[in-house]
């Protein structure tokens, strides 16, 4: 098993698959996350995200009506370690250009792009090979992680 190659400084945007994986402490993906979680306690990265990750976190917890699950996802999206960045007219041009570019990019997916491209996040880490095809994404698939030796 590999583990995350962190930036020194600077921002790194999770995706809502890697926002479930650490609030759900995912067993096969914690191991990897954890670091990143410690590192940005420590104040040396941001972690951010869209707006978008909150809505798409909630669905899974209010659907079964599991209210601690809810609540801990509104809690990371309070903590400090997280800031949910607004989708800005500028994002959804630039998720429209991506969506032109990448016919078979779903919307949510060219906003999570283009919100960490205009970020200018240093690391994008997800799970989902869909984001392979989304140029200068600096992207980090979690399964490729666990793969490395």
């Amino acid at each position: 098993m590999g583990s995350l190659t962190l930036p020194p400084t600077g921002q790194v945007y999770l995706d809502t698959q890697a926002i479930i994986y650490s609030v759900e402490t995912h067993a096969r993906y914690w191991r990897v996350l954890e670091p990143l979680w410690q590192t940005a306690r420590a104040g040396n990265l941001r972690l951010v995200s869209t707006e978008l990750a909150l809505m798409e976190t909630l669905v899974g917890p209010l659907k079964s009506g599991d209210a601690r699950l809810t609540t801990a996802y509104e809690q990371i999206f309070q903590s400090a370690e997280v800031e949910l960045l607004s989708i800005t007219r500028d994002i959804l041009r630039e998720a429209a250009r991506l969506r032109a570019l990448i016919p078979s990019l779903r919307t949510p997916d060219a906003l999570h792009a283009a919100t960490a491209l205009l970020a200018g996040c240093a690391l994008f880490i997800t799970n989902d090979t869909g984001f392979r095809r989304v140029p200068g994404l600096p992207l980090t698939l979690l399964d490729d992680v666990l793969a490395a030796p």
